[in-house]
């Protein structure tokens, strides 16, 4: 993962928790909390959080969009979509 800033284990996060959250929330460092050797999860800022979600938001909507466009009409019924998924 290239976005993740610096890795920190949960042994150390336990101790470092509070530099680890200030440097996510101020510093917008990506931290990511390894467990076993792998990494497990990534601490990062709000704005990071809602930047993403901002994102997905706007891939939902061009993909909605899309489908809306090339919509030609045609719907088929479930018995029909089960009828052809049985054969």
């Amino acid at each position: 993962m290239d976005t993740v800033t610096n890795k920190i284990s949960t042994r150390e996060l336990r101790s470092q928790l509070s530099d680890v959250l200030g440097r996510a929330m101020y510093g917008g460092e990506r931290i990511g909390v390894t467990r076993n050797g792998k990494l497990a999860a990534v601490v990062i800022s709000v704005a990071d959080l809602e930047a993403l979600e901002a994102f997905e938001m706007a891939q939902d909507v061009a993909a909605y969009r899309e489908a809306n466009a090339s919509d030609d009409g045609t719907r088929v019924t479930v018995d029909d979509l089960r009828a052809d998924l049985a054969s």
